[in-house]
């Protein structure tokens, strides 16, 4: 039997079912059909439970820039969402200092503070131009200085993308790293500045059902019919527009939206040029290997999340959802989630890691030895951060293009092979929705109809 649909998308995260909700609400009602190889929707920002406990893949908050995505995800999550205000640290040295580093040394053994703030006073003092295309390398020892580069930039970004910084752009980062003042970095090094910095400053997280509340939300206003769970693509036809999908056989389509990995998407589509391999074979990106632990002690941290640029430290970061919602873990205990990169062709021993990660916790204070886990979840990501080498920007557009000239948008965080968040993604699906049904989309334009939202 062979299926037939006007949109087939590949995925049921929030790209997958953003683009679906638009396309209803623009006049395309149920002229899709989703295809979801996991028995939920969600994707990355879906959630797990094991032993009372719910674990998210990682930390996933929802930072609201845009007016209409504000409107949008509020109204979903209306009476579900709970604001914060960032509470945010980095442990280096011994010591925990607020984030970001740049701005906040006070508190670091003073040979430390020294070396940055006189790192940092001297290219302001004497500026050193950067290069047509600088490197992420050159432009972090250009904008912080030696000392901010040693102490914190130059180890966390290496542990986190596990790549040299020359060997990276300057164009993911944008919005995601803070540049203070002069005035700042100096107050910064001199009392406990607690000044908010960066995008995510606030957050907002469901009160209940973990990140997970959020895409079932969505698929919640879609209809249910054209949603096919349990359903992996294993081969697309990209000239006859043909997908092959376990559960469902053969599916014939119109026009196509993948929003899975870039890199998994052309593994299976056919046929591709020379080029298009080329360029599939120069994608990068690392993996995630999330540890969620459960402890049979409540509040064991007053933060919500810490960053580890230091070696000895297995993880680059730790952070506590029960500090972003209490119904996540039963009452009297904490969760957290630990993250460790690896380059994706490493093998990893979990127990090995989970040993040497929760001795590290030890060691830094975060857990005592009397501490009993009551439960643990490795949650493994295998294609997490897409890394922006020098390859990246040709090889997605070379790709995007040979695509588009099949019938095929490739969305979302990883379907469009970049660094963004959970808002970006779903204004991701607003906006294929509307590229689908031929009308001109400026990227600043978040306006839509919410008439199934009131």
């Amino acid at each position: 039997m062979t299926v037939k649909t006007e949109v087939l998308i590949l995925g049921g995260g929030l790209a997958g079912l953003s683009t679906a909700y638009h396309l209803d609400q623009l006049g395309k009602k149920g002229r899709y059909l989703i295809i979801e190889k996991r028995e939920k929707v969600g994707g990355r920002a879906g959630s797990e439970k094991k032993d009372g406990f719910l674990f998210d893949h990682t930390g996933h908050l929802l930072h609201l820039h845009d007016p209409y995505g504000k409107k949008l995800i509020t109204n979903l999550l209306r009476g579900n969402l709970t604001s914060h205000e960032r509470s945010t640290w980095i442990h280096s040295h011994g010591v925990d200092t607020r984030y970001p580093f740049q701005a906040n040394t006070f508190g670091l053994p003073p040979k430390v503070i020294a070396e940055c703030v006189a790192g940092f006073l001297q290219n302001k003092r004497r500026p050193r131009a950067l290069s047509k295309h600088p490197s992420f390398g050159e432009w972090v020892d250009k904008t912080f200085g030696s000392g901010i580069e040693r102490h914190f930039m130059k180890p966390y970004n290496e542990k986190l993308w596990r790549t040299p910084l020359k060997g990276m752009t300057t164009e993911w980062q944008g919005r995601f790293l803070p540049s203070p003042k002069a005035e700042e970095v100096l107050y910064g090094a001199l009392t406990d500045q607690k000044k908010f910095f960066g995008y995510n400053a606030f957050f907002r997280y469901p009160t209940k059902g973990g990140t997970q509340a959020l895409p079932d939300a969505l698929a919640s206003r879609i209809d249910s019919k054209k949603l096919s769970l349990n359903s992996r693509a294993t081969h697309i036809d990209l000239r006859e527009k043909v997908a092959l999908i376990e559960g469902l056989g053969e599916v014939r389509y119109e026009r196509l939206v993948n929003t899975l990995p870039l890199n998994e998407f052309l593994d299976i589509a056919t046929p591709l040029s020379g080029a298009v391999k080329a360029a599939r074979r120069r994608l990068r990106w690392v993996s995630v290997h999330n540890l969620n632990v459960g402890v049979d002690r409540a509040r064991i941290s007053d933060k919500h999340w810490i960053y580890f640029p230091e070696k000895k430290y297995p993880f680059y970061r730790v952070g506590f959802p029960t500090n972003f919602s209490r119904s996540v873990g039963p009452r009297g205990t904490s969760s957290m989630y630990i993250e460790i990169s690896r380059d994706p062709k490493q093998r990893v021993d979990y127990r090995a890691l989970a040993k040497a990660s929760l001795a590290g916790l030890r060691e830094c204070g975060v857990l005592k030895r009397s501490d009993r886990i009551l439960t643990s979840l490795w949650i493994p990501i295998e294609c997490a951060y897409v890394v922006y080498d020098q390859a990246r920007t040709a090889s997605v557009h070379t790709i995007m293009k040979a695509l588009a000239g099949r019938g095929v948008r490739s969305i979302g965080r990883w379907g469009g092979w970049k660094y963004s968040f959970m808002e970006e993604t779903i204004l991701d699906g607003k906006r294929c929705a509307e590229r689908l049904l031929g009308r001109r989309v400026l990227e600043s334009d978040s306006r839509a109809p919410l008439q199934s939202l009131k």
